[in-house]
């Protein structure tokens, strides 16, 4: 049931989990060593739970935290180019309330939408083994069943956009067998009882300095994904 409670309560499972002695070790190894760009903050150095609006029709799944970015400020796709890019894009599509996104007490809300990712933890090479996606499959199950209304998963990568469709089909959607390849802009709708899927480009400083992802295109998946919600 989505509310206060529940969320506090997931909340504080994700920030205290411990099950991944690697995670565990590289997110806590990153917080003390610290970049020297950022050597007079306190590093966040835990897992990051969700971030957004409780009631969101559109859910944006990424990969992992990063190192330097999320690892650091204790908020998803905060404090990195990556976030720079996503939260601009969030802005502009009117599912952000600002542009930019600094810390977690800057002031941004989102609106309509909810940011998570399938690994909890910052990854070395920002790589997770299998094993520790899968351990932390169930945060991202609790957020599906909270987000009630929730109509459109915009899952950020290939990665992602193969974790969700593996969820959805273990809970008993209709997704396609063999599953969809990712490509952006690929969209998988599976009826009315069940949210539709879209890929799209991670927004990583790979993809958006060499124009792999362009700010046009990521535009263009966002009002596809408010015209399969059927929201304005």
């Amino acid at each position: 049931m989505n509310t206060p409670e529940a969320w506090d309560q997931l909340e504080t499972r994700i920030t205290k989990c411990q099950e991944c002695p690697r995670l565990v070790e590289w997110r806590e190894q990153v917080a003390r060593e610290k970049r020297a760009a950022f050597a007079d903050q306190e590093y966040w150095g835990r897992p990051i739970p969700g971030f957004g609006d409780r009631k969101a029709w559109l859910l944006l799944v990424g990969l992992a935290p990063a190192a330097h970015g999320a690892n650091r400020t204790g908020r998803m796709f905060t404090g990195d180019r990556s976030g720079d890019f996503l939260y601009a894009a969030l802005h502009r599509a009117g599912l952000a309330s600002q542009p930019e996104a600094t810390d977690r007490d800057d002031g941004l809300r989102l609106l309509g939408a909810y940011i998570t990712a399938v690994v909890r933890c910052a990854p070395p090479a920002n790589k997770p083994l299998t094993e520790e996606r899968d351990r932390c499959r169930g945060f991202l199950e609790e957020e599906f069943d909270l987000l009630t209304g929730a109509r459109v998963v915009l899952a950020l990568g290939g990665y992602s956009f193969g974790q969700v469709l593996r969820i959805l089909k273990e809970r008993g959607h209709p997704v396609p067998s063999p599953l969809p390849k990712f490509a952006h802009g690929r969209t998988v709708e599976m009826g009315k009882e069940s949210p539709a899927v879209i890929a799209s480009y991670h927004p990583s400083q790979q993809n958006t300095f060499t124009g792999k992802l362009t700010p046009e295109m990521l535009d263009a998946v966002l009002r596809h994904s408010r015209s399969l919600a059927g929201d304005g």
